[in-house]
């Protein structure tokens, strides 16, 4: 098994992740339930209402927009547990 290096990932951190995740932007504008390695809704405020986005990841781009939210929070987003993402909901 390896362990982790210098605080970094390593590819046991990539195996053990268990769905969903939920981030959220920094500024709190946008909250994500991370459903898989390729697949994520967004939650995000637009004026006085709430969209919904439900990405199916299909390229690269995407992927990598994933990948980043689960293994590079830093400096965009922040870790939250599943009861913020329902409390910000709610407030819609």
């Amino acid at each position: 098994m390896v362990e982790k290096i210098n605080d970094k990932l390593t590819i046991n951190d990539f195996c053990l992740m268990e769905f969903p995740q939920f981030r959220r932007y920094k500024n709190q504008r946008s909250y994500f339930e991370i459903r898989s390695n390729e697949h994520f809704i967004e939650y995000k405020v637009e004026g006085k209402k709430l969209a919904k986005y439900e990405i199916h990841a299909k390229i690269l781009p995407e992927r990598n927009l994933i990948q980043d939210m689960l293994y590079q929070a830093e400096p965009y987003w922040e870790n939250i547990d599943r009861e913020t993402l329902e409390s910000f909901l709610d407030s819609y």
